[in-house]
């Protein structure tokens, strides 16, 4: 029989994450006070996050447990299907294996819950009453949305703005869950008020969206922040992902050769990749690993690898990661969820060591490989995802050049069902690509600090 799905049993389900810092051959840059320069301390922290989550952001133990309520909320939607794209591979006539792990089953919509949900428990568990976080396209502030109705959390959302106006069903969406949203920047803030006097039309950024909430979070002992991407228990919480595909692809009697994913913060590429990447660090497989990315928004392709904040007002700890400046402002194309001006600095640290290679591809062809797996698959992919959906048939056809029968896994992040617009953009001829020069590129990044180490 041609299986066409690969599913796992409830009790199946990943009862622990996968820590990668515990099997890399060179330690993560420290992080760095943003008034020192020195190594920050776990007190440094606390003004933003529970003690559980630092300690897990801090950790090399390799596998940390899962808590029986967050595996609780898990089942609602894990284990995920991993599919075998046969009706692709037949329309692309390659001789390439594909299969694609679907995180759009989530009641959010995307991978993102992975991560809402246990950061609302830790949150809950310490007496936390509120919420604030930044979202772009919209998925993590659902996904945060939704984990604080589960655990009766008041959530605040700084919304990007040009994505608060593209997406009005995204919005909204949220507001069903009982969170606030509100357009970045604002006049709720200092950090808002100021990017507002000097660029009153300004469409926003993640990084202004960033530096609203986190001054909001460090002025109230009872709210904390919470982000959806870049930390390390972040990935570490998506890693749920990778690890169900490793018990899925052992069902099919299969192993990837090539792992791709789609790129803005690194939380979903880094969740279907480290479970993996672990047999690539021990020497037992070798596998390669293509993160994509918006040329639009160029971070691992044409970013530097340095110290730099994480958000443009410069209050957030300075980290060591692929950037283009905290204060670029990226056009606004229809991927806002990887409209970011840094990466993680794991998922950094592990390009440095020359274990990912980096693609940069325009919206038009990534919305065309979109369309392509849609009339194929029957699944429409949210816009981030469809950069990894093009990695991934771009890897199909090489294959089919080569005449080399190789097996690609890539990760389906999330549905475009509060994306038609910009689908209907598309098709209607209105959507267009930006890349950013090498001038422009160098510009963006003439403000970054200077770190005497």
């Amino acid at each position: 029989m041609d299986t066409i799905k690969y599913t796992l049993t409830e009790d199946q389900m990943p009862d622990s994450w996968y820590n990668i810092q515990a099997d890399l051959p060179v330690p993560m840059p420290p992080v760095l006070h943003p008034g020192t320069g020195q190594p920050i301390t776990a007190k440094d922290l606390e003004p933003l996050f529970p003690t559980q989550l630092i300690e897990q952001e801090v950790s090399q133990q390799r596998w940390i447990e899962i808590p029986d309520q967050v595996q609780s909320i898990y089942r609602q939607w894990r284990p995920t299907p991993l599919y075998r794209a046969r009706r692709l591979e037949k329309a692309l006539d390659t001789p390439a294996k594909i299969y694609y792990k679907y995180e759009g089953v989530s009641p959010a919509g995307s991978h993102k819950p992975n991560t809402a949900i246990p950061q609302a428990y830790y949150n809950k568990i310490a007496g936390v009453k509120r919420l604030i976080t930044e979202t772009g396209a919209g998925q993590w502030g659902s996904s945060l949305s939704l984990a604080g109705a589960f655990f009766n959390l008041e959530v605040v959302v700084y919304m990007v703005k040009v994505s608060y106006h593209q997406k009005p069903y995204r919005r909204a969406f949220m507001e069903s869950y009982g969170a606030r949203v509100i357009a970045s920047p604002s006049n709720e803030t200092e950090a808002g008020r100021k990017i507002l006097k000097e660029h009153p039309d300004s469409n926003g950024s993640l990084g202004i969206a960033i530096s609203e909430a986190v001054e909001v979070a460090v002025q109230d002992e009872q709210t904390k922040y919470a982000l959806g991407s870049v930390l390390n228990h972040v990935l570490l919480h998506q890693t749920v992902i990778g690890i169900e595909a490793l018990a899925q692809l052992e069902m099919a009697g299969d192993y990837p050769d090539i792992i791709v994913g789609c790129t803005g913060g690194g939380s979903n590429f880094a969740g279907i990749a480290f479970p993996f990447m672990r047999a690539k660090l021990k020497g037992d497989r070798d596998i390669k690993f293509v993160a994509v990315e918006p040329a639009a928004c160029p971070t691992l392709t044409k970013g530097k690898y340095t110290y730099d904040f994480g958000d443009t007002a410069h209050l957030t700890p300075l980290v060591k990661m692929h950037t283009l400046g905290s204060s670029f402002v990226p056009q606004g194309f229809h991927a806002g969820g990887l409209r970011y001006h840094g990466m993680a600095p794991l998922l950094s640290h592990v390009v440095d060591l020359g274990l990912i290679s980096a693609k940069a591809y325009g919206q038009l062809d990534c919305f065309a490989a979109g369309l392509t797996f849609a009339r194929a698959e029957g699944i429409l992919p949210a816009p981030e995802a469809n950069h990894a959906v093009k990695g991934a048939i771009d890897e199909a056809l090489r294959c089919k050049e080569e005449g080399a029968s190789k097996t690609i896994l890539f990760n389906l992040c999330g549905h475009g069902h509060f994306d038609m617009q910009a689908y209907m953009d598309y098709q209607a001829g209105l959507l267009r690509d930006t890349e950013y020069s090498s001038d422009e590129i160098a510009m963006a990044l003439a403000g970054l600090p200077v770190i005497s180490q």
